[in-house]
Parts: C-alpha cells; sequence; structure tokens
C-alpha cells in the first residue's frame, strides 16, 4: 500500500477497532507521541505512550458509566495529504447497547508518517458532554 490517505484511513480503522474492544496496546500501535487533542480551546497531550496507555482503564469505566458500548465511525474522508501527513475528518458515533446515539459528533484527525509507520499525532473533536482526555496533561487558552 503506497496511497497515503489509504494508509492512514486503515489505520484509523484499526485504532476504532481496538477503541471499541478497549485494547490499549492496539490503540497506542496505531499512535505517535507526543500526541495532542484540541477540545474546544483546550489543548490535551499524552507526551508517552504509557500516559495514554495508563488512563484507559479509567476511560473505559467512565465510557460505561455514560452508558458507552460502541463508537460507530458514520463518515470518514481523506481531505489532504502528502507523503508524510494525511488529514481525515471523521463523523463518529457513540451508541448504546441497543444502537441509539447518545452522541454524534465531527473531529479531525493528523496522520503522520514517522520511520516508516503511519499513527495518529493530532485530533480536533467537537465531542461535548462526553468522556474524554483521561491522562491527559490539559493546557487552556
Amino acid at each position: 500500500m503506497n496511497d497515503p490517505a489509504t494508509e492512514a484511513i486503515e489505520t484509523f480503522k484499526r485504532w476504532a477497532a481496538a477503541f471499541n474492544a478497549r485494547d490499549a496496546d492496539a490503540m497506542v500501535a496505531e499512535m505517535h507521541f507526543p500526541h495532542m487533542r484540541l477540545a474546544g480551546t483546550e489543548f490535551q497531550t499524552w507526551t508517552t505512550s504509557e500516559d495514554f496507555h495508563g488512563a484507559q482503564p479509567s476511560m473505559t469505566e467512565m465510557l460505561q458509566e455514560e452508558g458507552w458500548h460502541t463508537t460507530v465511525t458514520k463518515s470518514i474522508e481523506a481531505v489532504q495529504a502528502g507523503p508524510e501527513k494525511v488529514h481525515l475528518v471523521i463523523r463518529q458515533s457513540r451508541q448504546r447497547a441497543d444502537g441509539t446515539e447518545y452522541n454524534g459528533f465531527d473531529t479531525l484527525w493528523v496522520f503522520t508518517k514517522i520511520e516508516g509507520r503511519w499513527g495518529v499525532q493530532f485530533r480536533s473533536s467537537f465531542l461535548a458532554n462526553a468522556v474524554q482526555a483521561v491522562g491527559a496533561d490539559k493546557l487552556g487558552f
């Protein structure tokens, strides 16, 4: 596979499957660190893979408390792509066990190719009123 957009989308799909399985090792395998997320006006940073990995048990518990069962990708589109960076625009749907959506949101993911491996390194999300950014250092503006 040599098409950067296709490779980034496949990387995202593996990450999303790992998120739904709550498999922290598999999520980390599809990421680069430091990893940043912009939610509203707050930057959230996981400096190392250990920072992200260590927060996942708490994240899982909090997701379950909000009624989460799975996250479904409604759409995904590569809007910019180059040999070492791809921007994906994604529509996500957090759903309960009965399949009803309780939180739909748009998000922009930036994938980078470092040392021959694609991984997500930056996310900008419109997710609101839901569990997010567990274990991240937060820097607001």
